[in-house]
Formats: C-alpha cells, sequence, structure tokens
C-alpha cells in the first residue's frame, strides 16, 4: 500500500493520537471550536529546540522517529469501544493496521510486554507509514498509570533519540486511543520537561566530553484536534519554566 493511500484511509482519524484527552468527554468537546487536520504550532523553543504542536496521527506523521506508547496487553485493548476510542478515530489502531497488526502480535504474544519504560524500535516496511523508525515505549499497567510517568517516558524517548542521531521526532501517547482518562496540559508538560532534563543531561555530559550526538532541533508532539489548544496550555508553562 502507498503511503499516499494510507493517509487518506486515515485522514477521519487525524485526532487519533489523541493524545491528552478524555474518552468520556472527547465527542461532547469536538462540538465546539476545535483545530483542524494538520494544524501545526510551535509553542517555543528551549535550548535551540523548537516544541511542536501538530494534529497528526502517528501512522502518518512524516518524520525520522515516531515515538508511540502503549500499555500492557489485556485482550482486544485498544479495539474495544468504550473505553478505547472507536476505531475511525483510534491512532493506535491505525498504526497498528499500517503495519499490518504487528504492533497487537508484539503485544500479545509478550515479544513486547509493555512493561513500564520497555522500549522496542521497529523499522516499517517502506510505504506503511509515515515514519522511517518506530519507537514503542511500554507504559506499564494501566491501572495504575499515573500522569508523572509521562516524565520518564518522554525522558526514555530523547535518549533514544539522541542514541539514534536523529535531530527531530515526533511523540505520541497515545493514552485517549488506549481509554485512560488523562489530563491534557499535564501530561503535555510532563512531556516537555522529561525530554528536556534528559537533554540538558547530554549537553552537561558533552562538555565532560563524555558524550557524542546530534543537536535535536524539533520535538513534535501529537494531539487530537479537540485538544490542540489545551495541550498547548501546557506545553508553553513547561517552556516558561525552563526558560526563566
Amino acid at each position: 500500500m502507498k503511503l499516499l493511500n494510507i493517509k487518506k484511509a486515515v485522514k477521519v482519524g487525524l485526532l487519533a493520537t489523541a493524545l491528552f484527552a478524555t474518552p468520556q468527554i472527547y465527542f461532547a468537546q469536538t462540538t465546539e471550536k476545535t483545530a483542524s487536520a494538520n494544524t501545526s504550532k510551535i509553542w517555543g523553543k528551549v535550548d535551540g529546540i523548537a516544541i511542536e504542536g501538530m494534529v497528526q496521527g502517528p501512522s502518518t506523521e512524516i518524520t525520522p522517529l515516531q515515538i508511540a506508547c502503549v500499555f500492557e496487553y489485556t485482550e482486544g485493548d485498544i479495539f474495544n469501544s468504550p473505553p478505547a476510542l472507536p476505531e475511525a478515530v483510534n491512532g493506535m489502531v491505525h498504526l497498528d493496521k499500517s503495519l499490518n497488526g504487528i504492533i497487537t502480535e508484539l503485544r500479545k504474544s509478550g515479544k513486547f510486554a509493555g512493561h513500564s519504560l520497555e522500549t522496542l524500535l521497529i523499522t516499517p516496511p517502506s510505504g506503511t507509514i509515515g515514519a522511517k523508525k518506530l519507537l514503542l515505549i511500554g507504559l506499564g499497567d494501566r491501572k495504575k498509570f499515573t500522569p508523572e510517568l509521562m516524565q520518564q517516558v518522554a525522558s526514555v524517548g530523547m535518549e533514544e533519540a539522541l542514541r539514534l542521531g536523529v535531530t527531530k521526532y515526533a511523540f505520541a501517547t497515545d493514552l485517549k486511543d488506549a481509554g485512560i482518562d488523562s489530563p491534557t496540559a499535564e501530561v503535555a508538560g510532563y512531556g516537555v520537561t522529561g525530554a528536556i532534563n534528559a537533554y540538558r543531561t547530554h549537553v552537561y555530559l558533552k562538555s565532560k566530553k563524555m558524550s557524542a550526538f546530534k543537536p535535536i532541533e524539533k520535538i513534535t508532539l501529537l494531539a487530537g484536534p479537540a485538544f490542540f489548544t489545551t495541550a498547548g496550555e501546557g506545553i508553553t508553562k513547561a517552556i516558561s519554566a525552563f526558560n526563566k
């Protein structure tokens, strides 16, 4: 399947990453003003890194590295709606189907259990998704999830981005797709904080000649149309805290 056809197929689900929304209130909130598909904004910069918000799904975002997060497997978890989002607006489902079900297969078989901060790097076949590399990061037991975990997850994501030598990457938590209630702005802020803290550690090590890496130029945080602005509030707050 050509990538262009994939983009058309999932256009209706571009909110799919739905980075920060809660499934219980999503449909009510989308009746209000929402950002259109492909809306993007640079919310600010920290240490020369542009922090971008984007209304896009993880299967279609064009990027050297796409990071997506998954919980430990429970039968049919990303497909059962509710609490998971319906397939048409579920980014993880689109991502999985674009890769011929490999994410579900890995999780169901235990080859990638999704334990907290567990990672797996996948090289997608050409023409399947927009990213050259896909990094899965585990979120652990969904019943024990707290927003603070996203700071650690974002830190791991940055570590892997530096190791891979990319200069930009996209990050999708996929919390709403999995049916997890989460505070939009808070999760967004933790995503920025974890990434920048990890980056600054390596900058320090580089000054001691103990680390070598390509500078990160941009981090793109994917969000659903109804939550783009709210996510931006958390992102800008985190940026301001670093730039004081």
